[in-house]
């Protein structure tokens, strides 16, 4: 069977029929990275495929807008969109640039604000639900944490992901008792959030403890998917209010991109 290479972001000497090298590739790339910045294809497609061809052969090689993107970015496409496929740069002589710090990247296209509320709602949600969720779920907790993370309870510290998740374990089972009916339940109530350091970010969640309930509930206008709403409940279980929480979490990067741990946690329970 032969396999026929898309049109689209094929090099000239591949329409030429010459055969293939890895030059085609950072053509391919470099055609790739200008749509990707500019949000569309450089070239007219309108006419077909044989018109296109035609297009990449005979016409100057696109280059991104001067005024919009860095002169680095622009470099860059001029590089891997040559004509010549032996003047185009190796894969390894992309790699000796400069290259992108992608952490920066991603602070500079995502407003700070918005990115930590979201950060402290996915923690919040994703927390809850695997505390006062099933028992297989519930050793992924340790993830949670690290060596020297800290966790402070009832006037004791805990240090260390295993006997925090060790401490944790006993809060869990004090709080699901021993029937369904003394199963006690979280409402979501507020999660505030906050810069912390240079990179990390401190968030509050308080709420209340309700009798009876197996389900993390959200409070009115704080909603997730798979959580309930507390318009969902019937009055009855809403009466019974057993206390309320308060809980801080302090958050410092991982060693993945995008990923936190939390270095330090303070809970505080308060009975009705």
């Amino acid at each position: 069977m032969i396999q026929l290479p898309c049109v689209t972001y094929m090099s000239p000497e591949r329409i030429r029929n010459e055969n293939y090298s890895y030059a085609a590739d950072i053509w391919s790339l470099g055609l790739t990275a200008l749509e990707c910045a500019t949000g569309r294809y450089p070239y007219d497609v309108n006419g077909g495929e044989a018109d296109l061809m035609l297009q990449i052969l005979e016409d100057p090689s696109p280059t991104p807008p001067q005024h919009m993107h860095s002169e680095e970015f622009c470099s860059f496409i001029d590089a891997c969109l040559q004509k010549d496929a032996d003047a185009r740069p190796t894969c390894d002589q992309k790699y000796e640039g400069p290259g992108v710090d992608l952490a920066e990247y991603n602070k500079s296209v995502h407003d700070p604000a918005e990115r930590l509320s979201q950060i402290a709602h996915m923690l919040a949600v994703h927390y809850y639900l695997i505390f006062d969720g099933g028992d297989d779920q519930w050793r992924h907790m340790k993830s949670f944490y690290g060596q020297d993370s800290t966790f402070s309870f009832s006037g004791e510290t805990h240090v260390g992901k295993s006997d925090i998740f060790d401490t944790l374990s006993r809060i869990r089972e004090m709080l699901k008792g021993n029937s369904r009916c003394e199963k006690i339940g979280r409402v979501m109530e507020k999660v505030y959030c906050r810069a912390h350091g240079e990179e990390g970010m401190s968030v509050r969640v308080s709420g209340s403890f309700i009798m009876g309930n197996e389900f993390l509930v959200c409070a009115d206008g704080f909603c997730a998917e798979g959580m309930l709403s507390i318009v969902e409940l019937s009055p009855d279980i809403l009466s019974k209010q057993a206390g309320h929480f308060q809980e801080d979490f302090f958050m410092e990067p991982g060693t993945a991109m995008g990923c936190y741990v939390i270095s330090r946690q303070e809970l505080h329970i308060g009975v009705s």
